[in-house]
């Protein structure tokens, strides 16, 4: 059996995808669209563009052979599932839950062989290894359509979890990145409960059990948080943060979307400017090494050139390290979409590139910053390898791809 992983979206549907590829590599071989007997699209659908993009690869992979069953997942197909069913006969809509029971019946129904799903380490797969903890989102950001798509807010249990890093140690991960659609809400246990097991505390256990499952000489695998909501940057995580000598990446995805208090209202987003500030002035004060990465959203409805030169000056004071900033794209279904205030194209277009070379300026300002220090690497293919504060660097050619080194920046 031949078969195909088409993936778009955020880092939590590409640890799906990978865990997709892992079951099935252990049945087949992956190969080219053109030549699969199996294609998962994974989709996604946080803005209007993504879910045209979304759209244009279901077409795609029904147009690349004429035998190939397409299976459609993820958040756009969850939002519209009748769209996608009606493209053609062979497409069938999954739900993320079931997608690994879809996957094992269609190798069934073909006579592939039964094989246990492989480990997502090695070669064949990302040199990071992704866990999902974390699905769904109680919050509702107006521009945001994926807690529709997601549903209400889930943990996995952390004794699973543990259980799963534990074994890609043995197999030799380098590094795991904790994913979740809003994985600072992870919580084991009743929300209430203090004894209840919360981010931080997930990941002092994941420390504990990983310490010593490594090569002689080699350094035990590290952690990073994938991203994480400002409101739930709690005084564990960061005390963790400080203590964690790098085992927990001094890294932080902190999505700021908006330097404007107004703006950040009317997105619904549960913070203002000035929390934001006091948060990452607070987090450099206790973990001086960290380095931050955020994203943000230009030409949001309604927003003036005034509030748009508020994100340019906090995004300034944050110097953070990196910088994902996109034009606000409407998503139909979403309150933001409705508004009569929307800005014009070319003035979002405007704005986008202003934070992209501010972002670029800033790069450039914190790896001059970080000269001459030294931080764990992760060796990838290509010849590079990735520091813990998120750099590139140019890894030895005798380094074992997905090892860690010490590197100087």
């Amino acid at each position: 059996m031949n078969f195909a992983v088409v993936n778009l979206g955020c880092k939590v549907n590409r640890v799906e995808s990978d865990d997709a590829s892992a079951r099935l590599a252990a049945r087949g071989t992956e190969t080219a669209e053109a030549d699969a007997d199996l294609i998962v699209v994974n989709t996604c659908t946080v803005t209007g563009e993504a879910e045209k993009k979304t759209r244009k690869a279901v077409r795609r992979a029904l147009r690349a052979n004429d035998r190939a069953r397409v299976l459609v997942t993820g958040c756009a197909a969850a939002v519209d599932a009748a769209f996608y069913e009606a493209l053609d006969p062979r497409v069938r809509v999954v739900g993320k839950a079931r997608l690994a029971e879809e996957i094992e019946a269609w190798c069934d129904s073909e006579g592939v062989s039964a094989a246990p799903p492989l480990l997502p380490v090695g070669p064949g797969f990302r040199t990071r290894v992704g866990v999902k903890v974390q699905d769904g989102c109680d919050n509702a950001c107006t521009y945001c359509i994926v807690h529709v798509a997601r549903g209400r807010a889930t943990s996995r249990a952390a004794d699973g979890v543990v259980r799963e890093c534990a074994e890609y140690a043995r197999a030799g991960a380098g590094e795991i990145v904790l994913t979740g659609i809003n994985l600072g809400s992870y919580c084991d246990g009743a929300r209430r409960d203090p004894s209840a097991t919360r981010l931080a505390g997930l990941l002092r256990r994941l420390l504990d059990a990983t310490a010593d499952l490594h090569a002689p000489g080699a350094f035990p695998v590290r952690f990073r948080i994938s991203s994480i909501e400002p409101r739930d940057v709690d005084d564990a995580l960061v005390d963790l943060l400080a203590a964690a000598d790098g085992r927990v990446c001094r890294h932080l995805h902190l999505p700021l979307q908006a330097g404007s208090s107004k703006v950040l209202r009317e997105m619904a987003r549960p913070y203002d400017a000035d929390r934001f500030r006091a948060l990452v002035e607070r987090l450099y004060a206790a973990v001086p090494g960290l380095a931050l990465s955020t994203d943000v959203i230009a030409g949001f409805p309604g927003e003036t050139d005034a509030e748009f030169q508020e994100t340019l000056e906090l995004a300034r004071a944050c110097r953070f390290a990196k910088m994902h900033a996109f034009p606000y794209s409407r998503r139909a279904g979403t309150p933001a979409a409705e508004r009569p205030d929307q800005v014009p194209p070319d003035i979002k277009a405007a704005r986008a590139a202003a934070l992209r070379a501010l972002g670029d300026e800033l790069r450039a300002a914190e790896r001059a910053r970080r000269a001459g220090t030294v931080e764990l690497a992760l060796v990838e293919e290509g010849g590079v390898a990735m520091s813990e504060s998120y750099f590139e660097l140019a890894a030895s050619a005798d380094a074992p791809i997905g090892s860690l080194v010490r590197m100087t920046l």
